[in-house]
């Protein structure tokens, strides 16, 4: 029986792609004005951008312990192998509760085949490392294979990106209320990264122009064989501003296929409206 590849919404994986590969997703929790909604099934992205421009500020919440039961235990039930690639540990609890739920399940059930693993990913950063697993599932790549493949992109991702407004990376207690300030005071744009499932600060840059320049430039430093791998952007309601990126870098390193997608409500609730971020491997998978 093949592999089936399972991950949460914080993959910023469009419906598209989750359905040709497979993909079973699990969704985290926004809520907005005391009303609760699942990411990406009872709101969109775009209804959740429209009420941060218009002030209110979501909260988001890990998936559900008994999402993660009834989905784990129907694989087990089935006796079909499974793996479950989680959104960085940093960022969000949902990776503990389903290691709970792991551990619970593999009492009752000894003999199940699953397992949970930590991304250390966010975004679309997190969704290349689940599409490479459930490609190799669908080819019929055996367990201990996608298991370690998946492990190999997880830790050789890059997550190069930058926010339209320090303000809300703030209210999620991400930056401090002066640089928050000042950066918008300044037109400063920030360039963050991702350090072992952090959210690292890399530069201060003057100006949207030059960050994605800069964007550009540090793939060059950062990657290696970029253009025999899978490059992705993905955006906070700026496909305009993610296209124009994606031309920048067709046009420096020749790549000719590079995937965009909208930042989902989980992620794009702390990094607001405008944020534009980048991801390739740093290490290409031999």
């Amino acid at each position: 029986m093949s592999v089936q590849i399972l991950c949460d919404s914080a993959s910023d994986l469009s419906k598209e792609t989750l359905d040709s590969l497979s993909l079973e997703v699990l969704p985290l929790r926004v809520s907005i004005n005391n009303e609760e909604y699942e990411d990406g099934q009872s709101i969109s992205p775009l209804e959740v951008y429209e009420k941060m421009r218009n002030g209110d500020a979501p909260k988001t919440s890990q998936v559900a312990p008994e999402v993660f039961r009834e989905h784990f235990l129907k694989h087990v039930k089935q006796e079909q192998p499974f793996l479950y690639f989680a959104f960085s540990s940093e960022l969000s609890g949902t990776y503990q509760t389903a290691k709970m739920v792991e551990q619970e399940i593999k009492e009752e059930y000894p003999d199940a085949q699953f397992d949970v693993l930590d991304t250390k990913a966010a975004s679309l950063g997190y969704g290349l490392v689940v599409m490479r697993a459930a490609e190799e599932a669908e080819k019929g790549t055996s367990y201990e294979e996608i298991l370690d493949l998946g492990t190999y992109h997880a830790t050789h991702m890059e997550h190069i990106f930058t926010v339209d407004d320090l303000e809300y990376l703030y209210r999620g207690g991400r930056v401090s209320r002066t640089a928050a300030f000042v950066g918008s005071l300044l037109k400063i744009k920030p360039l963050l990264h991702m350090e072992d499932g952090k959210l690292v600060p890399l530069e201060k840059i003057r100006g949207s122009k030059k960050v994605l320049k800069r964007m550009v430039e540090v793939m060059g430093e950062r990657g290696e064989d970029l253009k025999n791998q899978r490059i992705a952007i993905s955006h906070g309601d700026a496909l305009d501003t993610a296209e124009k990126l994606a031309e920048m870098i067709k046009e420096e390193y020749g790549i000719e296929d590079i995937h965009i997608d909208l930042i989902g409500s989980a992620i794009g609730a702390h990094a607001g409206p405008g944020t534009i971020a980048l991801f390739f491997l740093n290490q290409p998978y031999k």
